[in-house]
């Protein structure tokens, strides 16, 4: 357990926000050498990859004797910005938490799945332990793409905070933008002039209206139902014009079992007859794992609390469960997730350790 503190809070004290979030950002380069180095030391196989330009998976792998089946262990890099943090990356521990950037989200856990591989090389196992720890998850998980994309397993474990229970689904998300056309001119002449946020308000008001009928229908039995909200608006160019663009930037939340189609044909309606044009921007598919598979009842077994549960949020288990791998989410107890204060319990890195170590020697073996 001291082992698995001491690594996190390395992790912590280097800073890995992602550029995508804000362009002062330094990404996972930094970290990524840290945990490399820390795998060559501990006698693991490891390689740094760069996804893309400055950006940095790292693959450790405890390779088996042989014949044996593969056991993934996924975690993320990257962190959201520190706004309003006081000390973001001191990597201050007070009892039984460790504080900072990160901590909880996920470097902690990264760390619990590193130690984990190491101990797991001194077992013997015929299968490899493999531990992805991933660039720009907190934007366009560009690096579980090219892990599902390159690296066979018989079963993940993404290792997002879940406080120590059994997590087989999550909701996806699709975000839109409607473009509403209108046709500028002075604010004294409205026979030329077509008010573009006017025209809008229709599209607002339907899309309210989506959201209620969504939050009404039959939830999903993990992870609720869907919704959808407006994001952002922007249109007009001053106060005396009539505006020649309006535009809505939404979000809607998907649940197991809605795909893009289904939003496409919603956002078509919310459009209806206004003369608008539209697209969807980014969609990150739902993630359900099927209750019977090996690896859910392997986590059920180990873990202290085998409560299974779905997560509001989406997670890079979606990749790789449309890659073929089945895929489970399992991590440490703590707060704060990109909020001003984060923090992870050390004696749940520990028992994490514990965790992976036992599905693996079962898996593996």
């Amino acid at each position: 357990m001291h082992d698995v503190a001491q690594l996190a809070q390395s992790l912590v004290r280097v800073g890995s926000i992602n550029p995508g979030l804000d362009p002062a950002g330094s990404g996972e380069g930094a970290v990524a050498q840290l945990v490399a180095d820390w795998c060559e030391e501990a006698g693991l196989e490891v390689a740094v990859e760069e996804v893309a330009p400055g950006r940095h998976n790292v693959v450790a792998r405890a390779r088996g004797s042989g014949g044996g089946r593969t056991l993934l262990l996924n975690g993320h890099l990257d962190t959201v910005g520190v706004a309003g943090m006081s000390d973001p990356f001191s990597g201050l521990i007070d009892g039984d938490r460790l504080y900072g950037r990160g901590a909880y989200d996920m470097k902690g856990a990264v760390a619990a799945c590193l130690v984990a591989c190491e101990a797991a090389a001194r077992l013997a196992l015929r299968g490899d332990v493999v531990v992805t720890a991933v660039a720009d998850e907190e934007v366009a998980s560009i690096g579980t793409e090219a892990v599902a994309a390159a690296i066979p397993a018989a079963a993940a474990i993404v290792a997002e905070p879940t406080e120590e229970k059994l997590g087989i689904a999550h909701r996806g998300f699709a975000g839109f933008k409607i473009r509403v056309a209108g046709r500028a001119a002075h604010g004294s002449m409205p026979a030329l002039g077509i008010d573009a946020i006017t025209h809008a308000g229709p599209i607002l008001t339907r899309l309210g209206e989506l959201d209620e009928r969504l939050r009404a229908s039959s939830p999903h039995a993990l992870v609720g139902t869907g919704s959808a909200h407006a994001s952002l608006i922007s249109g007009g160019q001053e106060y005396s014009s009539y505006p020649a663009f309006c535009e809505i930037e939404g979000e809607r939340r998907t649940i197991p079992g809605e795909t893009d189609a289904d939003v496409e044909r919603e956002v078509a309606e919310l459009v209806g007859d206004v003369d608008a044009s539209w697209s969807l921007t980014v969609t990150r598919g739902p993630f359900e794992v099927a209750g019977d598979e090996e690896i859910v009842e392997l986590v059920a077994h180990h873990a202290a609390d085998p409560d299974r549960i779905g997560l509001p949020f989406w997670t890079d288990a979606a990749l790789l469960g449309a890659a073929g791998i089945p895929c489970v989410l399992f991590g440490p107890c703590g707060e704060g997730a990109h909020a001003e204060v984060e923090w992870v319990s050390i004696a749940s890195l520990g028992r994490c350790v514990g965790t992976y170590l036992a599905v693996a020697a079962d898996l593996c073996a």
